[in-house]
């Protein structure tokens, strides 16, 4: 159903989809004049039609998901006029009602401007927006509703316009809504908070001995902070306030409950939404899911150091079974072990890698997207020439900041190369790490992580111990962590619902994951309750890679997309094969 209303000109607004009694929330300036022309969508809980003042430009509304495409249809004036049948009340901003005001957006997609309180504690005091991007679904008269993305990178809506393909066959079946966390934002958007200074190197900790680097890398963790929250303002960054944003965009498409799926750091966020409101889940899949609420900080060490430990063998065996594989049938553990044993490598003329830059190397080249690098790397070292091994353990410069995610090229994977989280979406400027640490709990002090990253070495003695730097270099620095310090958090339901009333939470969890180890993952997973986890032997972000490789129809894929079009959940156990490593080729072309 679609009809006509009208949306004020320069001083238009629209209703707040905060809580009741919140002040107006600004019609984006995008929708102004002549240009794209902006659609507005959904309805509350209860039904009905969003409201919009009354103003100068006259725009269609849409009150279904994937409806009509938005049109102008006529000159000025105050009153609704009746379209096909369907009728628009006109209210004043901060009334009951709640809608999204669409406008195309570039790359296939509608964008949105949802307002929401700063701070949920405080839904009356001062506002922030949240960026959405609808990709349409492909029939929208067989739309099955609205589902709501986060791909977990630094920006959901440029990683998804920089690889459409990995949410893209979702709109077989949905309306794709990709939600920005707050914080974070589309091209050139005023709803992004931007860190003037950026988050230093996590590797550069890795490569640093003694006190004075850990200081060096806490300083320089601080000043990222302090300049995040000078950016943010009144703006508080939690998952638990991400939380509340996503209840807000559930309530402004209309829907009863919200489909969902989060992917790596989106999956806290919906961690966050199922036990702030267990009552409105919908079918939700999260994928490379972080323990992050549970558990301590050493034994978190302690997971991702044995993960990339037990790693180290996996890529042994992937680059055994592989024909043209640069280390032959050489063990690669052992040919880690000889150059170890050789140390100091030369790096060129003038430079050298040392055991700890050997160890970074590797630990880098570890994520399955990399094996074929690392594989060449090795093969080059052991011939005399570590060049290839310096560059995977290569900091970048210090104006440039870091991704907190591991470097990801897609050599091997897709066609074309490039960084997937550097291009797409990065952390870099953005929020992500603060975010992040605002949600765990404070760094040791260095003496004391010195004994934990000795207990490390009796562990993962190897390449696993590295993990501790990794680890802490994220948060070191970083004041206010922690989610009961003083950042605003909402507060919990005070009934949840019965279990018989909770949806299902279907979870995906990658043995060669080494961002979101399988033991913690699965950890979080015994936390969700009635969680069903779907195994697979990819690593993190398998899903979104496996739709950037084409691979339609693989079995983690087809599985999720029978529990969100079907409710049909995995047996308990079922595992899938590794879709992604099966098909790498050891040079580094995709093998299909």
């Amino acid at each position: 159903m679609t009809t006509a209303l009208t949306v004020a000109g320069a001083g238009g607004v629209l209703a707040a989809p905060g809580a009741a009694g919140a002040g107006p929330a600004p019609v984006p300036p995008e929708i102004h004049g002549t240009g794209a022309v902006p659609v507005v969508t959904g309805a509350p809980e209860a039904g009905g039609t969003p409201a919009v003042q009354a103003g100068d430009a006259r725009m269609v509304l849409e009150t279904g998901g994937g409806g009509a495409a938005a049109r102008k249809v006529g000159g000025g004036g105050a009153a609704a006029r009746k379209v096909g049948g369907g009728r628009a009340a006109l209210r004043r901003a901060g009334g009951a009602r709640r809608g999204l005001a669409w406008w195309d957006c570039g790359d296939g997609l509608r964008c949105a401007k949802l307002s929401v309180p700063a701070d949920w504690a405080r839904p009356g005091g001062a506002r922030t927006e949240i960026d959405v991007a609808r990709m349409p679904a492909r029939d929208p008269r067989r739309s099955r509703g609205h589902l709501v993305v986060n791909t977990g990178a630094g920006s959901s809506i440029q990683d998804v316009r920089a690889r459409p393909d990995t949410v893209s066959e979702l709109a077989r079946w949905f309306d794709v809504v990709i939600m920005e966390a707050r914080g974070s934002g589309d091209h050139d958007s005023a709803a992004a908070v931007r860190c003037a200074v950026p988050p230093p190197d996590v590797l550069r900790l890795q490569l640093s001995r003694g006190p004075a680097g850990w200081r060096a890398h806490a300083r320089a963790n601080a000043a990222h902070g302090r300049s995040c929250r000078a950016a943010a303002g009144a703006t508080r960054l939690t998952s638990w306030q991400v939380a509340r944003d996503l209840d807000a965009l559930r309530a402004a498409l209309g829907e009863a409950r919200l489909r969902y799926f989060g992917n790596s750091y989106g999956a806290v966020y919906g961690q966050a939404y199922a036990e702030s409101f267990p009552g409105r889940v919908g079918r939700m899949y999260l994928e490379g899911v972080p323990d992050l609420t549970g558990s301590g900080l050493e034994r978190r060490m302690t997971t991702r150091a044995r993960a990339v430990e037990r790693q180290l063998y996996a890529f042994r065996d992937w680059c055994r079974g592989r024909l043209g594989c640069p280390l032959g049938e050489d063990d690669a553990v052992s040919v880690f072990d000889d150059l170890a044993g050789r140390v100091p490598l030369p790096d060129g003329p003038r430079s050298e890698v040392n055991a700890r830059r050997l160890v970074a190397a590797v630990y880098a080249g570890l994520t399955p997207a990399r094996w074929p690098e690392l594989a060449r790397a090795l093969s080059a070292a052991r011939s005399g020439d570590a060049r290839q091994l310096a560059s995977l353990a290569s900091p970048f410069p210090a104006s440039a900041g870091a991704d907190d995610a591991p470097r990801l090229p897609l050599s091997g994977l897709a066609p074309g190369g490039g960084a997937v989280r550097a291009t797409a979406g990065g952390t870099n400027g953005t929020t992500l790490r603060m975010m992040r640490c605002q949600d765990v709990p404070a760094m040791p002090r260095y003496r004391d992580f010195l004994a934990m990253e000795e207990r490390l070495r009796a562990v993962a003695p190897r390449v696993g111990w590295m993990s501790g730097r990794h680890e802490a270099g994220r948060c070191l620095g970083l004041a206010g962590t922690g989610p009961s310090s003083a950042v605003s958090q909402p507060p919990r339901p005070s009934r949840p619902s019965s279990p018989s009333a909770r949806a299902r939470v279907l979870v995906g969890i990658g043995r060669l994951d080494i961002e979101a180890p399988a033991s913690g993952s699965a950890r979080a997973a015994r936390r969700i309750p009635g969680a069903v986890v779907l195994w697979h032997g990819d690593g993190h972000d398998a899903y979104l890679l496996q739709g950037v490789r084409k691979l339609r129809a693989t079995c983690l894929r087809t599985r999720v997309h029978d529990y969100f079009v079907k409710g049909t959940l995995p047996a308990r156990g079922t595992a899938c094969r590794g879709a992604l490593v099966d098909g790498m080729n050891p040079r580094g072309a995709s093998a299909g």
